[in-house]
């Protein structure tokens, strides 16, 4: 009967995977619904047009969920990259330049959205 004293289970990398799997999950759920939602917006009666669709993102609630989404698919690329980059690129160097790469862009992404969103 073997016994083990003390030791633990040492585990590095995605940080057993569990809040990234939820992250992905709560993210695509809230991007779906932003999505139906939207739709529903666009198929109402009424020609299509610039000021239809100006229309569905002037008021400032439908302003702050679209930002609340785009952050969302930030946060779901995120993840998603990280991932990938920590399987499939092995030398650290490499891994962390490009996760440097990807985070950089992601911000200037958040940054570009709200100068569209708000037109700064």
């Amino acid at each position: 009967m073997a016994q083990n004293f003390g030791s633990k289970r040492i585990v590095v990398g995605a940080h057993y995977g569990f809040r990234d799997w939820l992250s992905q999950r709560v993210t695509a759920s809230l991007m779906a619904l932003f999505t139906v939602a939207l739709i529903v917006q666009v198929l109402l009666p009424g020609p299509m047009g610039y000021d239809k669709w100006a229309g569905i993102f002037s008021a400032q609630w439908m302003k702050v969920l679209t930002f609340v989404v785009i952050i969302s698919l930030l946060v779901h690329v995120w993840v998603g990259m990280r991932d990938v980059l920590m399987d499939y690129v092995k030398p650290v160097a490499v891994r962390l330049t490009a996760q440097v790469g990807v985070i950089v862009w992601l911000v200037a992404c958040a940054g570009w959205s709200v100068q569209v969103l708000w037109r700064l």
